[in-house]
């Protein structure tokens, strides 16, 4: 329980047509808050002939709530310019971690996106050594609303196979292998396979990720529906993120008018396709 006690101005209103006015006021009062119930709200209006008089008795509790709210969220943000902390956007230099999960009765899936790795060439630049991937989690249920994350299973998307995710159509499927330990000893003996296919009503499409390993002796296979607003949100997020794995937008960041100038005088000799 809170005890408020507002003090509010007396304002006068005058009627153009005529010589009365309309005093409305609120005077000092001592408001009881309780939050687990509504707040109540009381009129009292008073009138005469000469000096109507209006006469207002109201929790005035949410109203300097809302503007002392909005006078922090405005400090905030000044602070947040001035190189402040609070809900500022990251610095290009900070961490961030994201993803999408999508739980489901029997499983759980987060898609996570991995950024590109780059390379420090000898002039100095940087060039792209490994593309980014989509990472997949696939977790069981092990009860109602809980998920065993300790059996959790993984699976990466490269740079193609998002773009066959993206491409799938209301009828169309698609299917990924795996084999982690390719071209090495262990070869064989760890095999991925996920499956997107539709569901059979056409409400959405469904992951299936199966998974032998026999260093771990395990044979699994989670399932997982998907409906249409799901699918579409995950596919949306792939489309968005597809230019990163692929580093282009380092690229386009490091576009500058002057190295377009230098670049064009020190590649003059060079043939390029248009200039046949």
């Amino acid at each position: 329980m809170a005890n408020l006690r507002v003090f509010a101005p007396q304002f006068a209103f005058r009627n153009p047509r005529t010589t009365s006015q309309l005093h409305i006021s609120s005077y000092e009062s001592i408001t009881s808050v309780n939050f687990a119930q509504p707040v109540r709200t009381r009129a009292t209006c008073h009138s005469g002939r000469t000096k109507p008089y209006l006469e207002c008795m109201q929790s005035e509790y949410f109203e300097p709530q809302r503007f002392s709210s909005s006078r922090r969220s405005m400090e905030r943000f000044r602070s947040d310019d001035d190189g402040g902390g609070g809900g500022s956007a990251p610095s290009p230099s900070t961490r961030v971690y994201v993803g999408y999960s999508i739980y489901k009765g029997k499983a759980a899936l987060t898609v996570e996106p991995r950024a590109p790795e780059f390379s420090l060439m000898d002039s100095g630049a940087y060039k792209i050594s490994k593309d980014g991937f989509v990472y997949l989690q696939f977790a069981p249920a092990s009860g109602f609303r809980q998920y065993d994350w300790s059996r959790k299973q993984v699976f990466s998307l490269s740079v193609f196979e998002v773009g066959s995710i993206i491409s799938l159509g209301p009828k169309d499927s698609c299917e990924f292998f795996h084999d982690p330990f390719k071209g090495r000893s262990d070869e064989g003996k760890v095999r991925k396979v996920l499956k997107v296919e539709p569901l059979p009503d056409g409400s959405g499409h469904f992951f299936n990720l199966s998974v032998q390993n026999r260093l771990l002796n395990v044979d699994e296979s989670i399932y997982i529906p998907i409906n249409k607003a799901e699918f579409t949100v995950l596919v949306s997020a792939m489309k968005f993120i597809l230019p990163y794995l692929l580093g282009w937008n380092a690229f386009a960041n490091s576009i500058k008018p002057e190295d377009s100038l230098r670049g064009n005088n020190a590649n003059a000799s060079v043939d390029f396709e248009w200039s046949r």
